[in-house]
């Protein structure tokens, strides 16, 4: 497993915007889809957003619009999440070689950071 590395939740008000990020330690030479799941209190894990190694992007639709998934290099991922709603608030999870469907896998989780939307 790779170890991830994240960062950047926290409280916001609806309507604001916070930036998540996640780094790997993992080869500068492999370019794994990377991306973020997250987890409600009382739901299951779903899948948020990802970028492949050529930089396509992909979005759940109750995020698409309002988000921007992006890599800085092979290992650092960034997730821009605007007009945050109280339905965001969850445990956002970092995955490193992601794959969503038909369910969640990836050869590496982070360990979770907190988002929570007051309303």
């Amino acid at each position: 497993q790779v170890p991830l590395v994240e960062s950047g939740g926290g409280l916001v008000q609806a309507g604001g915007s916070l930036r998540l990020s996640c780094t790997a330690s993992g080869s500068p030479f492999f370019r794994p889809i990377m991306g973020w799941a997250r987890q409600a209190p009382g739901g299951e894990r779903e899948f948020v957003a990802a970028i492949s190694g050529s930089d396509d992007t992909f979005y759940a639709d109750s995020v698409k619009g309002r988000s921007t998934i992006s890599r800085d290099n092979a290992n650092t991922v960034d997730l821009q999440m605007n007009s945050l709603k109280a339905e965001d608030t969850a445990v956002y999870y970092c995955a490193y070689n992601f794959f969503w469907s038909p369910g969640l896998m990836a050869d590496s989780w982070g360990q979770g950071i907190q988002v929570t939307v007051s309303s």
